[in-house]
């Protein structure tokens, strides 16, 4: 109540009771006065507030230092704060949990609007906590050699397709020479070793690609990922039975809508997420197009009519069946793929200079006639069904199809000639040919059709009978047909070259059908806080060879109590990989046909053993601090001794194996990777690997010489090396941003990789011993910059939010790396091995919509 003087308590009362009752209404008619009068001095400062990658932060506080009040961004990561109108110059403090202050100077003396500012992420927040529990992060980070990766990555990495798993080949102990295929080696191993998971259910990929041109992206949708692990050795038992390396792929369970659109000059992708209103239902779906006619056209050995085309759709619905208040106790998850490759290549001309073991300059000239057309269907589909009896037990149900349908045509006829090249820079003719000393032609015919059904089901569990101990136990059975009819035949009118008569012509007609079954248990043991002790064993019968597997398994990690940001892991294990189809089919020829000398029929050894591999690895991980920012070094030594090992050879991509069990072998190395901060809120890494891998196959021996060059008998060879021994492997992604303006960005993608080893088809004289492949050395790079747009609160669903500008430059030091070799013999009987170059320096433009 308003105070009166006292010369006021001398009035009449009827008269104060009269003024008292007035104020009320005086009150509500100056109340807008005195607003607008005290408007005039205050100013509004808005505008949003994200993080470093450009997405927007809720729950931010905002305020102007030396004033009282402030506010809070929404999801949208917008605030509007309003401010006494001071005249002067002022600091404006953002501040949220796991990110920098972020203080910014702003004059009060008008309106500022639409203001973005960009927050570092502070991974030095509560640093000096250990906070241990079984969260999946620990898990993950108990585990040897497993490595948990940022999917966004895989979207700024330059790469000439955006494939996910180029990312992959930056990573320590995996080996890629072809900037243009998928596939991957890791510590030695093949392309056929590497374990695919999304969601739990097992990922197939083509049969019969031979070569990088002909193919189509990796399985892996970027745009739909939410988590990955890499592993390369040593993982748990609950992984399956291969002998390299297992990728884990978790898609996303979205809560709102979101939609991007990405386009390049070499393709595009769409994708879209949303969740119902009441939570119970999720989805996320992606289409990809990669048409790769840009890049091929760089290749030098081969101009002509590329028309490579892929495409592919993923969806992932969730649903959450629980009873109400309880929705996640039972859950539904349904992934659906398909992938269309479709390769047609009409050749016309090539040419490939390469120097001859005398030094001698030559160039190779090729007119091709004909074409080829290479068509490869994948479908696959799973089901995953999970159900939590209780917060410790809880049981996961999978079943998963695949059909795929392949193709390959070809009917192409090469006539080449050779020529000598002028080296005298003072000639007029300098780098011109100047003597033709051979021609000669191939013909290439193949009708290559394959189709393959597989069919799985599978059952899991986890217990965790207390709070240090996790049990896990599962197990699978599938059925595989597989119909192949086969058949291509080659053949070269120089000197009569044929390498075997035997391989001219190749033809089957397959038809493999099998039924395998899988187990698994294991057991982790948390010693205490800092000691976790995981040990297993794994089982597989296949029903074509009748062999059963089993494998042990274990690893253990500890932490030491004065050096909390240390930790150690060893693991040890046998690991066993079934034979697969490819690894079945005899495609040097196992018999000839009555009657036909030239006609070669394919077949399959059904007695083919599983390979084996012996597991040995050592590693440690620090963690620390350098220039305030965080950082994390990993190293790891290895070792691999394998044994009833199927030989193969490389061409290109295609692995053609012996279909025997004819070899043992090793793989030794040390890896290494630093990452961190080395730019101030830009994750960046350097790995470097260090590898040898050598087989030795049965009854392998090399010829013995007297003086006058006759043959006088045989030497075993012993250990030779492996077609993925690269002696040496350097890689680096960088990232760095314009000070004050992280949405400005730079991208360093550089693989090295030292020579491989390589011999002519079928001479088993020279394979495996002196000749090495040039070193690979690639360098793309990168440059983006966000656009935020239409960031307000209440921006309807499916509004433009921003845009990703990206321009890369792809090989910028033009380096001429080579994919393989082809084999050519002149009119003299000398063989010439004509490489294969890949891609030259490009460049392309990407855009990323984020709605």
């Amino acid at each position: 109540m308003p105070h009166l003087s006292s010369q006021a308590s001398h009035l009449p009362l009827v008269v104060r009771l009269a003024v008292l009752s007035l104020l009320p209404t005086a009150a509500l008619t100056l109340a807008p006065l005195l607003a607008a009068a005290q408007q005039t001095d205050r100013i509004t400062i808005s505008g949003t507030v994200r993080d470093a990658a450009g997405q927007p932060l809720e729950q931010v506080g905002v305020g102007v230092e030396g004033q009282t009040g402030g506010t809070v961004t929404d999801a949208k990561g917008r605030f509007s704060l309003q401010v006494a109108r001071t005249g002067q110059q002022a600091v404006l403090v953002v501040r949220s949990l796991r990110y920098r202050p972020l203080r910014v100077p702003v004059s009060l003396t008008e309106d500022r609007r639409d203001l973005t500012l960009a927050l570092q992420a502070d991974s030095r927040t509560l640093g000096n906590v250990t906070v241990r529990g079984r969260s999946d992060e620990a898990d993950t980070r108990e585990q040897v050699s497993m490595i948990k990766l940022d999917p966004r990555t895989a979207k700024v990495l330059p790469s000439p397709f955006g494939d996910f798993n180029a990312i992959l080949k930056t990573l320590p102990g995996v080996q890629s020479t072809n900037e243009l295929t998928s596939t991957y080696s890791v510590r030695g191993g093949n392309y056929d070793e590497n374990l695919v998971y999304v969601n739990g259910i097992e990922i197939y990929r083509p049969f019969l690609i031979s070569a990088a041109q002909q193919e189509g992206l990796s399985f892996v949708n970027p745009d739909l990922v939410n988590k990955v692990e890499f592993s390369t050795g040593g993982w748990q038992p609950k992984y399956g039975d291969k002998l390299s390396s297992v990728l884990s792929i978790e898609y996303k369970q979205p809560t709102k809508f979101a939609a991007s659109a990405t386009g390049s000059l070499v393709g595009g992708a769409v994708h879209v997420e949303a969740a119902s209103p009441n939570k119970r239902l999720s989805y996320l779906a992606g289409i990809r197009y990669k048409n790769a006619t840009y890049v091929l056209s760089s290749l030098r050995q081969q101009q002509g009519g590329y028309n490579p085309t892929f495409y592919d759709g993923q969806a992932y619905i969730n649903a959450n069946l629980g009873p109400k208040g309880n929705e996640d106790r039972t859950s539904l998850g349904l992934l659906t793929t398909f992938a269309h490759n479709d390769y047609r290549f009409t050749p016309e001309t090539g040419q490939s200079t390469f120097s001859t073991a005398t030094n001698q300059v030559t160039r190779l000239f090729i007119v091709y006639e004909g074409r080829e057309r290479m068509q490869y269907d994948m479908a696959q589909g799973g089901l995953n069904l999970k159900h939590n009896f209780s917060s410790r037990f809880q049981t996961e149900l999978l079943g998963g199809l695949v059909y795929s349908r392949e193709l390959e045509y070809r009917d192409v006829e090469a006539k080449y000639s050779l020529a000598d090249i002028n080296r005298d820079p003072s000639s007029k003719d300098f780098n011109q040919a100047v003597r033709q000393r051979s021609v000669g032609s191939r013909f290439d015919h193949s009708r290559n059709n394959l189709e393959a059904r597989i069919a799985t089901a599978e059952a899991r569990a986890r217990w965790t009978p207390g709070n240090r101990h996790t049990v896990r136990f599962g197990v699978k059975t599938g059925r595989e047909r597989i119909e192949d009819v086969l058949n291509e035949y080659s053949f070269a009118d120089s000197a009569d070259y044929v390498p075997d008569a035997r391989r001219s012509r190749l033809t089957s007609d397959l038809d493999l059908q099998s039924t395998r079954t899988q187990g698994y248990a294991q057991h982790t043991v948390e010693l205490d806080s800092m000691r976790t002790f995981t040990y297993g064993v794994r089982a597989h019968y296949w029903s074509v060879n009748k062999q059963l597997v089993v494998s042990p398994r274990l690893q253990y990690s500890f932490i030491p109590r004065r050096h909390t940001n240390h930790s150690y892991k060893v693991a040890a294990g046998m690991y066993y990989q079934p034979p697969f189809y490819r690894e079945l089919r005899d495609q040097q020829g196992s018999r000839a046909t009555p009657g036909s000398p030239l006609l070669v029929e394919a077949s399959l050894n059904p007695e083919l053993r599983a390979q084996r591999s012996l597991h040995f690895i050592a590693g440690n991980e620090i963690r620390f601090e350098k220039y305030g920012r965080p950082f994390r070094f990993t190293g790891e030594a290895y070792f691999k001794y394998l044994t009833d090992v199927v030989p193969y050879d490389i061409d290109n991509v295609r692995l053609r194996y012996f279909a025997k069990n004819l070899a043992t072998a090793y793989s030794a190395g040390v890896d290494a990777r630093v990452g961190g901060e080395f730019v101030n809120g830009a994750e960046s890494w350097f790995t470097l690997g260090v590898l040898t891998t050598r087989e030795n196959l049965q009854g392998d021996s090399l010829n013995l010489y007297n003086a006058t060059g006759d043959t006088i008998g045989r030497q075993a060879k012993g250990y030779i090396r492996r077609p993925q021994d690269q002696r040496v492997n350097l890689s680096i992604f960088f990232q760095d941003h314009l000070p004050n303006n992280p949405s400005v960005r730079g991208y360093v993608n550089s693989v090295f990789g030292t020579g491989l080893p390589f011999s002519p088809p079928n001479n088993e004289q020279e394979r495996g011993t002196t000749e090495l492949t040039r070193a690979y050395w690639r360098v793309d790079l990168g440059f983006s910059k966000v656009l935020a747009l239409n960031t307000e609160p209440n921006r309807r669903v499916g509004k433009l939010e921003s845009l990703w500008l990206g321009l890369e430059v792809l090989n910028v030091l033009g380096r001429n790396n080579v994919a393989g070799y082809s084999y050519i013999q002149d009119l003299n009987g000398r063989t010439y091995a004509v490489p294969n170059y890949l891609s030259q320096r490009l460049v392309n433009l990407r855009v990323i919509a984020r709605f």
